[in-house]
């Protein structure tokens, strides 16, 4: 069985915003979303900067008893996930409940809740420990709870493949549906770790800009004076099914995936391969995935964090994989407004990716001021462009050097 899959439903919850139609319009209107750090006292730390979601309460989306002791990514993930099952229309009962799957996506979990309780024990002892610690840690409560929370009692899974992550939840759902395992999937990804160790481990790493005085300019993807990534917050969910499931339902549908590519660079803990050549063939396993040509391809939303290496070797992957249609390629990385999500950043990106085919719109990469002579591609600088789309292209590359493409497809109404 290969069956067609198509997007249905799509939530977000990230610090342009919550909710998708306020954060589409934000993307699309090149507005930031990081600022000085709330989460902790930032103010002896050489970056004092992240993208925050802003005004989220718990209590919204929770039970006000459960909501207390639902630590903030799970919250993210129950948000985005609720926001996207309602966009869809789907309805989840006892008759199809199992067939119905939820895959997430999340590269550290409640790292949050981990620094408190850590703290906790060392000044006051383990029985001040809070029975609902481990599960309001653990990764994969994301999943856990969204099932419980929505019905959903097929496939469970969370994975944390680093930035590859939320694509990694993405096309492992794809597959899923594609195979005819399940009907439906909620999917995608979600990261909230704008804490004291987070902050503190990436600086070490010298992997963060540390332009404190201008927030909203630091993430600046292939621009010359790009200094390192700026940590986001936050979830995109969609909700992906067969194409005939939801014909039969008269959904409406976003964008078709069509390709899912995985590779393994076998190269460094953390830095890319000069030549990206994990990025390589990752893209091309996408491609082919799909079963269609490099010439195919219309946008890359690209993993593009803003660090040195990586917009340098994502650029060289991109050449060598679209040749001579590299330079006509229109590529934008919208971390540029939504910092770098982490595992997260896969899910709200395949949500972009679902838009822009959707919208015929494509979001711009801000703050690209100055041109760097090895990144000299199409980068749709700081305004977004109205060109309809056929094939685009999401990219996510993680620590480690596990790499995730997706390939979506505007669906045209042909079942």
């Amino acid at each position: 069985m290969n069956r067609r899959v198509v997007v249905t439903g799509v939530g977000l919850v990230t610090p342009l915003g919550i909710g998708v139609g306020e954060t589409w319009d934000a993307l699309c209107a090149g507005k930031s979303g990081v600022g000085e750090i709330t989460r902790f006292n930032a103010s002896n730390y050489p970056v004092r900067i992240a993208a925050e979601v802003k005004d989220f309460n718990n209590a919204d989306w929770l039970p006000t008893k459960e909501a207390k002791r639902t630590e903030i990514f799970i919250a993210f993930a129950i948000a985005a996930a609720r926001m996207a099952l309602e966009d869809s229309g789907l309805k989840i009962t006892e008759s199809n409940a199992q067939r119905v799957g939820v895959i997430t996506g999340c590269g550290l979990g409640g790292l949050q809740i981990m620094e408190r309780t850590i703290s906790l024990v060392s000044e006051k002892g383990p029985k001040r420990v809070s029975p609902f610690f481990i599960p309001m840690m653990i990764g994969n409560m994301a999943p856990g709870m969204i099932s419980i929370h929505l019905g959903a009692k097929g496939p469970n899974l969370s994975l944390a493949t680093a930035c590859a992550a939320g694509t990694h939840a993405v096309g492992d759902s794809f597959k899923l549906v594609q195979n005819g395992v399940v009907d439906a999937m909620i999917t995608g990804g979600v990261e909230a770790v704008v804490t004291q160790t987070c902050i503190a481990g990436f600086n070490a790493m010298k992997a963060l800009s540390t332009r404190n005085d201008e927030p909203e300019k630091a993430s600046r993807p292939f621009d010359r004076d790009r200094d390192g990534f700026v940590v986001g917050e936050g979830s995109g969910m969609l909700i992906i099914e067969a194409l005939e499931h939801a014909l039969d339902r008269g959904a409406d549908i976003y964008a078709e995936i069509v390709g899912f590519g995985m590779s393994g660079d076998g190269h460094h803990l953390t830095a890319p391969p000069p030549d990206g050549d994990g990025a390589v063939r990752c893209m091309q396993a996408a491609i082919d995935d799909a079963g269609v040509s490099y010439q195919d391809i219309d946008y890359i939303n690209a993993h593009g964090t803003s660090t040195p290496l990586n917009d340098l070797y994502e650029t060289r992957a991109i050449k060598t994989v679209f040749q001579e249609k590299a330079y006509l390629i229109p590529i934008s990385s919208t971390k540029s407004m939504t910092g770098h999500l982490l595992g997260g950043a896969g899910g709200i990106e395949a949500v972009f990716t679902a838009l822009s085919l959707h919208h015929g719109i494509i979001p711009p990469t801000t703050n690209y001021d100055n041109a760097d002579n090895e990144c000299d591609l199409d980068y749709v600088p700081n305004v977004a462009r109205k060109q309809k789309i056929k094939y685009a292209l999401t990219n996510s590359f993680g620590f480690g050097g596990t790499n995730g493409c997706l390939l979506l497809k505007a669906y045209d109404g042909n079942s």
